[in-house]
């Protein structure tokens, strides 16, 4: 849908809601907190919804492990988007969320990108010598013990036999954006990060794709913190499915799931 069809139809439905539901017609700022691997499409998204509702979308952007523990330590959040089910699931089971509006919007690959970009494609599969690629330089992942990207980088290495090669070599950053940098700036010769950062950085090679099967599915769940007291979250929560978001999300590298 072009961006003008987009925003006319946001429009007609905010103009709607106007006549219907009064009280929920006044403008409203919508706290998200979202997974940094999103920012791309949703800063989008968002800047569309703002423009055709009237109302404010204030996103804050980092790794899906603290938003969460931040929403958990009282964090004043509308919506939270998880690059992982765990999360969620963590603030689920401590009732923080809506649950009854918690939907999976979106799915992503992990690949491996290079900072040069002449770099060779590569096969990914059982006893690849990444070590032996990455050399004397670093291999740039998210925390592997909390960070989505880096979980699920650090489950398909072990899967596929080569993270205790690796592992010395591995380059930690505090979200998957922040380890696309160390690639993109050349502190790192290679990174696993998601496809979807590899559409936002022209400056990184994609050498190769993990197989599907090295790690657990990677999905991104987005729900109505449970505190929240704004009820256009859940209106902004609805247009993250809507076919126009689908194409922003899927020209950015991610799935998208109905």
């Amino acid at each position: 849908m072009p961006c003008l069809t987009r925003r006319a139809t946001l429009l007609a439905l905010a103009l709607s809601t106007a006549f219907v539901l009064p009280g929920l017609a006044s403008a409203a700022e919508v706290t998200v907190f979202a997974a940094s691997s999103l920012k791309t499409a949703l800063d989008a998204i968002a800047a569309d919804w703002e423009t055709a509702t009237g109302n404010t979308v204030v996103i804050s952007y980092d790794s899906s492990a603290k938003l969460a523990k931040q929403i958990q330590e009282g964090a004043p959040a509308d919506l939270f988007i998880s690059a992982s089910k765990q999360w969620m699931d963590t603030l689920a089971d401590g009732k923080l969320i809506k649950d009854e509006s918690r939907k999976t919007i979106l799915g992503n690959t992990l690949i491996l990108v290079a900072a040069d970009k002449a770099a060779a494609s590569v096969k990914i599969a059982k006893g690849f010598d990444l070590a032996g690629l990455v050399g004397d330089s670093k291999l740039a992942m998210g925390l592997v013990e909390s960070v989505p990207a880096g979980q699920y980088g650090k489950e398909a290495l072990t899967n596929l036999g080569i993270w205790d090669a690796v592992a010395p070599s591995v380059a930690q950053a505090d979200n998957v954006r922040a380890a696309l940098k160390l690639v993109d700036t050349g502190e790192a010769a290679y990174g696993i990060v998601y496809a979807s950062d590899a559409v936002s950085d022209d400056k990184v090679a994609v050498v190769g794709t993990f197989p599907e099967d090295s790690h657990t599915p990677i999905v991104y769940p987005a729900a109505v913190v449970a505190s929240s007291k704004v009820p256009q979250a859940q209106a902004f929560l609805d247009d993250l499915s809507s076919d126009a978001s689908g194409a922003i999300f899927a020209a950015q590298g991610f799935i998208v799931l109905k």
